[in-house]
């Protein structure tokens, strides 16, 4: 099995000869693989020739091609992906947290641009977020508790069937469940005890799609 260092240069070897047609330079390498002499380059190279992971191609410059690839990686390599994969996992964004919305009675939307929310960076994916801390217990069924923080993803439409955040009369904003029917737009509750809110498309505005749920446990 190969070094973590011999691997490394072997696939970036292979990288740029297939992006660019030509082998780095040895200045390029030694960057790359973080040695600061030439001498442990030639060491690397002469190590992956022996073991005919690469061959020196004769009467040209900068020339290496990669006969094989390995089947296994170094198990320093595989540990160091597992540690950017963690702290892939673990970083987060921060986003604005515009208050209370009721997912039972609707109540005014509130837009404090002071607060913010750290959450995952896979619960945000391309676009704009923001954050609603929900009241009320109209969408228990859906998973969504009194209490909890819910990540919104902004736009203004939003199809049939999908957990919007819904501004009823420019004032009042709820979270239901979207259904559109010709002129009319249906505001559904996950709970039985609530019932649906049916209103003109004219006095709905749709200010965002669920994207997740937050929950802290005390």
């Amino acid at each position: 099995m190969l070094t973590q260092k011999q691997y490394n240069l072997l696939m970036f070897i292979n990288k740029v000869n297939r992006e660019k047609g030509q082998c780095p330079s040895f200045d390029e390498m030694k960057e790359a693989i973080g040695l600061k002499s030439k001498s442990g380059i030639h060491a690397l190279i002469s190590s992956l020739e022996e073991r005919n992971f690469i061959r020196r191609i004769p009467h040209k410059a900068r020339a290496l091609e990669v006969v094989r690839m390995p089947r296994f990686k170094p198990q320093a390599v595989m540990e160091e992906e597992k540690k950017r994969e963690q702290a892939l996992q673990n970083a987060s964004a921060v986003i604005p947290l515009y208050g209370k919305i009721a997912a039972g009675t609707p109540i005014e939307a509130i837009a404090d641009e002071t607060q913010t929310v750290a959450v995952p960076f896979n619960m945000v994916a391309l676009g704009q977020y923001y954050a609603l801390k929900i009241e009320g217990d109209s969408m228990i069924e859906a998973g969504i508790m009194d209490g909890d923080t819910a990540i919104i993803r902004k736009q203004e439409q939003a199809d049939n069937g999908k957990i919007v955040v819904a501004l009823v009369d420019d004032s009042e904003a709820t979270l239901k469940i979207l259904q559109k029917d010709n002129s009319l737009v249906h505001l559904i509750p996950c709970n039985k005890d609530y019932q649906t809110r049916t209103l003109p498309a004219e006095r709905v505005k749709i200010q965002g799609v669920l994207s997740g749920i937050i929950r802290q446990y005390s």
